[in-house]
């Protein structure tokens, strides 16, 4: 421990989570008799669920984590939203009781060259704007001294982790990508941008499929892997999250970017080009499939996570006017197959996103083989953040 066991911090956790527990029933009566918009009634049942926001995902411990990471930039995206104290308390005791005076952050290890360690570090870049707490600021910059020296690729691609050497994954991309791109807001040093760029111009050169428009998990730059085609270097299936994550990480990056960047319309074009490729792989429903291109087939689902993280990457790209109004019937459509197929109620009146994937991912012992099988066979779970948190802010993009 690095400190953590502060028994200042810890009364004032208490004094935080009292507090937040006596205001539960309040808000949840308010969820029950429709006066809460439907992403604060979602918000709000993930709170019940999970009290501390740690807890999101199914976490078992206090950890600086990809996912709970992402539920934490959806309750302060929700904060600004609403102003509702509630939301921020949630995210500010978890980053809190996480890093310590000295910004160092409870068992993250910069040496295991994780890019997952650095997507829970974009929440720091308000916390630190609206507390002035430096602690937040050197925690920041711990995290893109792991970026400063990240393995990476003969063409310099960071390597998704250091256990997957030359690998670049998709899911990375949006981890590490918004990251820089808001360090360079916040220094005004444009490196950061060209940097951001070029990982997801990279990427994107090596992911494509140019058949179908549709993107890999995964690329091996040296085409050693048992699931890297050995022409191309690619994983051999469209895994729909990986996809729903890139597409995030481009309107994220877009949103960031000073419009006046010189590259920018390279990043547009992607945008355009996947928000006019994806229909053709939607279902009656509305809906998108675990293995993307292969719906119906086997043990394939609708999955919710890529169904939100779509639903949220729409919206936004058509509130920001990245691409035509007209997609905003895509997310529409999305929606509307979620709240049929994927949303349920119970009988404590709170809402369930079912058909979750909890978790894929290639190579790794048991070997994962990115087959269209392995990928179908992962485990299901309900109210997976990684699915809750971007329909939470899809929804805030609709305003629902």
């Amino acid at each position: 421990m690095i400190g953590f066991q502060n028994k200042k911090i810890w009364q004032q956790l208490f004094r935080r989570l009292g507090w937040m527990l006596l205001l539960f029933p309040v808000l949840h009566t308010q969820a029950q008799d429709g006066r809460m918009s439907l992403y604060e009634q979602l918000a709000q049942s993930e709170m019940q669920r999970f009290p501390q926001l740690w807890q999101l995902d199914h976490g078992k411990r206090l950890y600086f984590a990809y996912s709970q990471g992402l539920g934490a930039l959806a309750f302060w995206k929700l904060y600004e939203k609403t102003n509702n104290p509630v939301y921020y308390h949630y995210v500010e005791q978890w980053a809190d009781t996480l890093i310590n005076p000295k910004g160092e952050i409870y068992l993250y290890e910069p040496e295991s060259f994780h890019l997952d360690f650095i997507n829970p570090g974009k929440v720091l870049f308000p916390l630190y704007a609206k507390t002035g707490d430096k602690k937040y600021l050197l925690a920041i910059e711990r995290l893109i001294r792991q970026l400063q020296e990240q393995p990476r690729t003969a063409d310099g691609l960071f390597w998704h982790k250091g256990i997957y050497p030359n690998q670049v994954w998709l899911d990375g991309l949006y981890m590490a990508s918004p990251f820089l791109v808001a360090y360079g807001n916040l220094t005004k040093d444009k490196s950061y941008y060209e940097e951001a760029v070029k990982q997801l111009l990279g990427a994107a050169k090596h992911l494509r499929d140019p058949k179908t428009g549709l993107y890999f998990h995964a690329w091996d730059a040296l085409k050693e892997q048992a699931w890297a085609n050995k022409q191309t270097g690619t994983s051999p299936n469209f895994w729909g999250r990986s996809i729903g994550w890139w597409f995030m990480a481009l309107v994220d990056v877009l949103e960031l970017l000073p419009a006046d960047y010189p590259r920018r319309g390279e990043l547009l074009k992607l945008t355009q080009d996947l928000a006019a490729v994806l229909p053709r792989y939607q279902d009656k429903d509305g809906l998108f499939w675990q293995v993307l291109d292969r719906p119906g087939e086997g043990k394939n689902y609708q999955e919710a996570s890529v169904n939100s993280m779509f639903l949220y990457a729409y919206a936004k790209a058509v509130r920001l006017g990245y691409v035509p109004k007209e997609d905003k019937a895509m997310a529409e459509k999305i929606l509307k197959g979620i709240q049929e197929k994927l949303l349920v109620r119970d009988a404590e009146g709170l809402w369930n996103l079912i058909q979750c994937n909890a978790v894929a991912g290639l190579g790794g012992k048991p070997y994962r083989d990115g087959s269209f099988d392995y990928y179908v066979n992962e485990r299901i779970r309900e109210n997976d953040i990684k699915a809750t948190a971007p329909l939470i802010m899809g929804l805030m993009e609709l305003n629902r």
